[in-house]
Protein backbone atom coordinates (compact mmCIF):
# COMPACT_ATOMS: atom_id res chain seq x y z
CA UNK A 1 0.00 0.00 0.00
CA UNK A 2 2.90 2.32 0.81
CA UNK A 3 4.36 1.71 -2.64
CA UNK A 4 1.07 2.62 -4.33
CA UNK A 5 0.76 5.87 -2.39
CA UNK A 6 4.43 6.75 -2.96
CA UNK A 7 4.09 6.03 -6.69
CA UNK A 8 0.96 8.15 -6.99
CA UNK A 9 2.64 11.05 -5.13
CA UNK A 10 5.72 10.81 -7.35
CA UNK A 11 3.56 10.80 -10.51
CA UNK A 12 1.63 13.88 -9.35
CA UNK A 13 4.84 15.73 -8.44
CA UNK A 14 6.32 14.72 -11.82
CA UNK A 15 3.34 16.15 -13.71
CA UNK A 16 3.51 19.38 -11.70
CA UNK A 17 7.27 19.57 -12.28
CA UNK A 18 6.84 19.11 -16.03
CA UNK A 19 4.19 21.83 -16.11
CA UNK A 20 6.39 24.28 -14.24
CA UNK A 21 9.72 23.45 -15.91
CA UNK A 22 8.57 22.53 -19.42
CA UNK A 23 11.17 24.57 -21.36
CA UNK A 24 14.15 23.39 -19.26
CA UNK A 25 12.85 19.83 -19.65
CA UNK A 26 12.85 20.21 -23.43
CA UNK A 27 16.37 21.65 -23.34
CA UNK A 28 17.53 18.71 -21.26
CA UNK A 29 15.80 16.32 -23.66
CA UNK A 30 17.36 18.08 -26.66
CA UNK A 31 20.80 17.56 -25.13
CA UNK A 32 20.19 14.02 -23.93
CA UNK A 33 18.86 12.53 -27.18
CA UNK A 34 22.03 13.08 -29.28
CA UNK A 35 24.17 11.82 -26.40
CA UNK A 36 21.98 8.71 -26.07
CA UNK A 37 22.18 8.07 -29.82
CA UNK A 38 25.95 8.52 -29.82
CA UNK A 39 26.40 6.21 -26.81
CA UNK A 40 24.05 3.60 -28.25
CA UNK A 41 25.77 3.69 -31.63
CA UNK A 42 29.21 3.32 -30.07
CA UNK A 43 28.00 0.38 -27.99
CA UNK A 44 26.47 -1.28 -31.06
CA UNK A 45 29.71 -0.86 -33.01
CA UNK A 46 31.73 -2.32 -30.15
CA UNK A 47 29.41 -5.31 -29.72
CA UNK A 48 29.29 -5.93 -33.48
CA UNK A 49 33.08 -5.88 -33.74
CA UNK A 50 33.38 -8.17 -30.72
CA UNK A 51 30.94 -10.64 -32.32
CA UNK A 52 32.88 -10.48 -35.58
CA UNK A 53 36.14 -11.26 -33.74
CA UNK A 54 34.45 -14.24 -32.07
CA UNK A 55 33.28 -15.50 -35.47
CA UNK A 56 36.80 -15.18 -36.91
CA UNK A 57 38.27 -16.99 -33.91
CA UNK A 58 35.69 -19.79 -34.18
CA UNK A 59 36.53 -20.27 -37.86
CA UNK A 60 40.23 -20.34 -37.03
CA UNK A 61 39.64 -22.96 -34.32
CA UNK A 62 37.50 -25.06 -36.68
CA UNK A 63 40.33 -25.12 -39.19
CA UNK A 64 42.62 -26.82 -36.70
CA UNK A 65 40.00 -29.18 -35.27
CA UNK A 66 40.59 -32.94 -34.98
CA UNK A 67 38.07 -33.58 -37.76
CA UNK A 68 40.33 -31.73 -40.20
CA UNK A 69 43.25 -33.94 -39.18
CA UNK A 70 41.13 -37.05 -39.77
CA UNK A 71 40.20 -35.80 -43.24
CA UNK A 72 43.83 -35.07 -44.05
CA UNK A 73 44.80 -38.60 -43.02
CA UNK A 74 41.99 -40.04 -45.14
CA UNK A 75 43.06 -37.97 -48.15
CA UNK A 76 46.65 -39.16 -47.75
CA UNK A 77 45.45 -42.77 -47.52
CA UNK A 78 43.37 -42.38 -50.67
CA UNK A 79 46.30 -40.77 -52.50
CA UNK A 80 48.43 -43.77 -51.63
CA UNK A 81 45.73 -46.13 -52.91
CA UNK A 82 45.49 -44.19 -56.17
CA UNK A 83 49.26 -44.31 -56.59
CA UNK A 84 49.23 -48.07 -55.94
CA UNK A 85 46.46 -48.54 -58.50
CA UNK A 86 48.36 -46.46 -61.05
CA UNK A 87 51.51 -48.46 -60.41
CA UNK A 88 49.60 -51.76 -60.79
CA UNK A 89 48.01 -50.58 -64.06
CA UNK A 90 51.34 -49.56 -65.55
CA UNK A 91 52.89 -52.98 -64.77
CA UNK A 92 50.22 -54.85 -66.79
Amino acid sequence: MKTLIGGAAAAVLGIIGLAIWWKPFLQLLAGAIPFALLSGGALAIYLGFDELKDTWQAKREDFGSPAVEEYKEEVDKLKKEVEELKAGKQET
